[in-house]
């Protein structure tokens, strides 16, 4: 019960598929249209040597096809032979789960604007409009999420939109890999990072009380899923078909910057030195890699593929460190 209970003060640390905001393809001509049916490998494995010592990186990608079913027979095979799998990269409020089920009854309320606010109140005009466009279109014009938070309303319309595109946010592939895992008796490394909070129920009154900077991260969402759903798509189908050069094209510059901002700049973030989060993940599974790499002779890890090929991946930080990296064919 750990992700389910934290508070939403860290919520855009840990749902980032779920906030994914994302540029539209650049390609001429129109993205295939869905999607992807039937067993799909997914990308193949970026490889990364020192010495005699192996790490096999598996980058993950969602939302997926609905009715795709995920299966690599090379993926498989490594994980077998491997001695250890570390899990994507994530962090956590490092509050204990007794703590977490006291905060609950607290945590009611946490996703509705403080001083009664709705979206009326906080949109323009022209934003507003377009976004009871969207509310009609894939939240079954539910009057009541005008008094959430454009922040949680993002993430909402965000899940629904891709649902609508044939496209499902599960974790079936991580589950498989962890199954597979097990299976093997192979060592699994969960890459959490502990975030201490001395007063959680403190925190989460404050949050309620607070104000967010985030009538951007819902504008910036309405005009995504105003004009190009199919990015999601396009992205699903390279990722299924294992295609590295369109998976490489697509642009992750952009992705749920605005939305994280809003909370990660919030001012009971700050307080509590809840700062430069991505920075200190990604610090922590370097040196969470780095130990396996050299403890084990195969090692597997997972992350996601924009931590793979975007513009700080992870791998490149490997490389600059004197690893050798070779990515797929």
């Amino acid at each position: 019960m750990s992700k389910p209970v934290i508070a939403a003060l860290c919520l855009s640390l840990f749902a980032h598929a779920a906030l994914a905001q994302s540029e539209p393809p650049t390609a001429e001509a129109p993205p295939e249209q869905i999607l992807v049916v039937g067993q799909k490998p997914g990308p193949g494995l970026w490889k990364v040597t020192k010495d005699d010592h192996v790490m096999w990186v598996f980058g993950t990608y969602a939302p997926l096809p609905k009715k795709m079913e995920w299966r690599s027979q090379q993926v498989e095979n490594i994980i077998a032979q491997s001695q250890e799998m570390l899990t994507a990269p994530y962090a956590e409020l490092g509050v204990g789960f007794l703590r977490s089920l006291t905060l609950l009854p607290f945590m009611i309320g946490m996703d509705k604007n403080p001083d009664g606010k709705t979206l009326h109140d906080l949109l323009p005009a022209d934003t507003y409009e377009r976004w009871l466009v969207l509310r009609k279109k894939y939240l079954k014009d539910d009057a009541d999420y005008d008094r959430k938070r454009p922040f949680f309303v993002a993430g909402e319309l965000t899940e629904k939109a891709a649902g609508a595109a044939g496209l499902s946010l599960g974790k079936d592939v991580r589950d498989k890999l962890l199954k597979l895992a097990k299976q093997n008796n192979v060592k699994i490394t969960p890459v959490k990072l502990e975030l201490p909070v001395d007063s959680p129920v403190k925190a989460v009154r404050d949050f309620k009380k607070s104000t967010l900077d985030d009538v951007a991260c819902l504008a910036r969402t309405i005009d995504l899923l105003e004009t190009d759903v199919s990015a999601y798509q396009a992205r699903a189908n390279a990722w299924a078909k294992g295609d590295i050069a369109g998976i490489r094209a697509l642009d992750f510059s952009e992705q749920d910057s605005a939305c994280s901002h809003a909370v990660e700049e919030s001012t009971v973030m700050k307080e509590r030195g809840l700062t430069d989060i991505d920075a200190r993940v990604r610090k922590y599974w370097l040196e969470t890699a780095g130990k396996a790499l050299a403890a084990n002779r195969s090692t597997f890890a997972v992350l996601p593929i924009e931590r793979i090929v975007g513009k700080d991946s992870y791998l490149a930080a490997l490389e600059a460190q004197g690893y050798k990296v070779e990515q797929p064919e």
